[in-house]
């Protein structure tokens, strides 16, 4: 524990700048993942054909060990953020699309009859109707990509992606030295940690964006 406490009080800086660099990737790929799947769900939800195939493409991808998709990402895209976020972006695309499909088809159609019946365009029942009600299940799906998409960050480091993962490979590196078990253990507990803090911001946005009738 000595050993662990001083390598993280000499390394503290460099610490809190690959944790900001490994939270903020992850977020911003979370982030495109969501517009993106939000997308599909809308395109599919209404086709059961439609929404099966795309769950399937999505659920291809997750079949995919990291190292390999990484492997066949690295000679197009070089090495660096461009595989990485391609990379989180793809494994983070599943639980949105799901969750997306989930929310929208359990929308009471009397709900969207009721809004066509009083002149609402499909578009305006859409945007203020279906999806503020299926809200609540597409961040749900997004709680699971971040989750997710924490753990393959760290496995990007093979791909010279930012965040803690570069600390786990240096410690795996350096197996036998008196910081290796330190510099991993480390990454590894800041990786936790940072994904507990962003699960509960999570648990935040969803109490301060759905109304109580919902949540209820």
């Amino acid at each position: 524990m000595d050993a662990l406490w001083e390598f993280i009080v000499g390394r503290r800086r460099q610490l809190a700048i690959d944790s900001y660099l490994h939270v903020s990737a992850v977020v911003q790929c979370v982030i495109i993942a969501t517009v993106i799947g939000v997308a599909i769900g809308i395109l599919v939800y209404r086709s059961p054909a439609g929404s099966a195939v795309a769950t399937a493409l999505a659920s291809t991808v997750l079949t995919i060990p990291s190292f390999a998709l990484l492997g066949l990402l690295i000679p197009i895209l070089g090495l660096g953020v461009r595989p990485t976020v391609t990379a989180l972006v793809l494994y983070s695309l599943l639980p949105i699309i799901r969750n997306t499909v989930v929310g929208l088809d359990a929308v009471n159609p009397a709900v969207t009859d009721a809004a066509r019946g009083i002149g609402m365009s499909r578009i305006l029942v859409l945007r203020r109707i279906e999806i503020p009600l299926a809200w609540p299940s597409i961040l749900t799906g997004m709680r699971v990509s971040t989750q997710l998409a924490m753990g393959i960050l760290a496995i990007a480091a093979y791909a010279k992606g930012p965040g803690l993962g570069n600390l786990l490979f240096s410690g795996l590196a350096r197996v036998g030295s008196p910081t290796a078990v330190p510099q991993a253990l480390t990454g590894t507990i800041l990786i936790v940690l940072l994904a507990l803090i962003l699960d509960g911001i999570y648990v935040v946005i969803g109490k301060l964006t759905t109304s109580r009738g919902i949540r209820e």
